[in-house]
């Protein structure tokens, strides 16, 4: 999706945007959970038509911000899912899972271990097979070491 041109017609856009979402979703199941997906763009410029959304999780390119994007979700009261990024995919380095853990922590001064879903940046598609399957292993063990009880201080 790309913004119009000119800028008095963004609002309509927006919309739109957001009409066609709900359309496209409506049909499903109570119980189906939405998901969708957003990238490359100024967020806080068009926070209003994210949450008109209302997908139950937005997952969101967050890595290469360092997750100032969710600073714009909580300012306007964000309250659904979310899944911020924890590494960015654009580059073939394998990210630690020391890396990831820090992201995820940064993530969760943000948001609650509830909504927080664990996603890389994007897609995988201009990765490598190998590449992906080192740094997604790396990402679970982050995950699973921050959930730990011993990493909540409860054990």
């Amino acid at each position: 999706m790309q913004f119009p041109l000119r800028a008095k017609d963004t609002a309509a856009y927006l919309e739109w945007a957001v009409r066609s979402f709900k359309i496209s979703t409506s049909g499903v199941s109570d119980d189906t959970q939405i998901h969708t997906h957003l990238c490359y763009s100024e967020f806080g410029e068009i926070i209003d038509a994210i949450v008109a959304l209302d997908a139950d999780v937005t997952s969101i390119e967050a890595a290469r911000s360092h997750m100032e994007v969710l600073d714009d979700l909580n300012s306007v009261g964000f309250d659904l899912g979310v899944g911020p990024g924890v590494y960015d995919i654009h580059s073939p380095r394998v990210p630690s899972i020391d890396e990831i853990t820090e992201s995820l922590r940064s993530a969760l001064k943000a948001v609650p271990a509830e909504r927080l879903w664990v996603n890389p940046d994007c897609g995988l598609k201009t990765r490598g097979v190998a590449e992906v399957e080192r740094s997604l292993s790396n990402m679970v063990q982050a995950a699973a070491a921050l959930r730990s009880p011993r990493s909540r201080g409860t054990g």
